[in-house]
């Protein structure tokens, strides 16, 4: 087995379980959700058309806008720690992807998401069996491979950003499986995040071109803001190392998509990485 608990806790979150079908669907347009961030992003920021500051403040304003409605429902707090794990995770995801390609930066994202993920559930005490520690080590060596012409081609602080957005993924994931309510927690995140993210375009005084703001806003309505209410609402029908499964579908949807949209190639190091990624987190999987 992977990572087990000897009792399992029930997230606050979880109001009524879903039927299997209904968590494969949800799932689903979570994947194609984050898949489509990366794409957007790595389309808006590498043709230069708008800042990664810029992207990042309308990216999270357009989101707070558009889940502004879910304020109004009384119940729950608001979660601080949520709000600075997502702001944290744009902007880091943003600046990352002014360089990386879309399925580089999803492999890197979400490999350092599947150990963040797991290593909470260790310090929450549940046990990681001896698949769980293979899959973990696999995956972290499809890391290294990947890491290792980014070094070369002198991309690795873009590499890094990606690595820190992956830690505060895998932490506003966290928090949101134990908070009451996936659409207020989402739209209370979102208000955080975009006030944390206003101050910093003090530092940019770059006017973005109109097909960057309106990527930027594409991906702050639609692809992060209500994508991440359904992924907020499906996650605590998951286990932890199904969580962290069930994301690694993402760089795969972004590659396809980079390959078809955005002209990216496919490297060696690229599917050899893919490979050993995917096959640990499948490891983690329980029965």
């Amino acid at each position: 087995m992977g990572i087990s608990a000897g009792k399992p806790r029930a997230p606050a979150a979880a109001a009524r379980p879903f039927r299997l079908a209904t968590v494969l669907v949800l799932a689903s347009l979570a994947v194609l959700a984050f898949a489509g961030n990366s794409l957007i992003a790595r389309y808006a920021l590498a043709g230069g058309g708008i800042t990664p500051i810029a992207f990042s403040v309308v990216r999270l304003a357009t989101g707070a806008i558009v889940l502004a409605p879910l304020l109004l429902g009384r119940g729950g707090t608001w979660n601080y720690g949520g709000g600075l794990s997502l702001f944290a995770y744009v902007v880091m995801f943003s600046w990352a992807y002014v360089e990386l390609p879309a399925a580089t930066g999803a492999l890197i994202l979400f490999a350092v998401v599947q150990a963040t993920i797991l290593l909470a559930g260790m310090a929450r005490g549940e046990r990681v069996g001896w698949l769980g520690w293979t899959g973990l080590v696999l995956s972290l060596s499809g890391l290294a491979v990947l890491l290792v012409p980014q070094v070369q081609g002198g991309r690795l602080l873009p590499s890094a950003f990606m690595a820190v957005a992956g830690i505060a993924w895998g932490a506003y994931t966290m928090i949101g499986r134990a908070s009451a309510g996936a659409g207020r927690y989402t739209a209370r995140s979102f208000a955080i995040g975009a006030m944390l993210a206003l101050p910093l375009l003090a530092f940019d005084i770059t006017m973005p071109e109109t097909p960057g703001l309106l990527l930027a806003m594409l991906s702050g309505a639609v692809t992060s803001g209500l994508g991440y209410v359904i992924w907020n609402r499906v996650s605590p029908s998951l286990g932890l190392a199904t969580l962290a499964t069930v994301q690694l579908a993402t760089p795969l949807v972004a590659a396809l998509g980079g390959i078809a949209l955005l002209d990216e190639l496919v490297t060696s190091e690229l599917i050899v990485a893919g490979v050993l990624i995917v096959t640990g987190i499948g490891l983690t999987l329980r029965r």
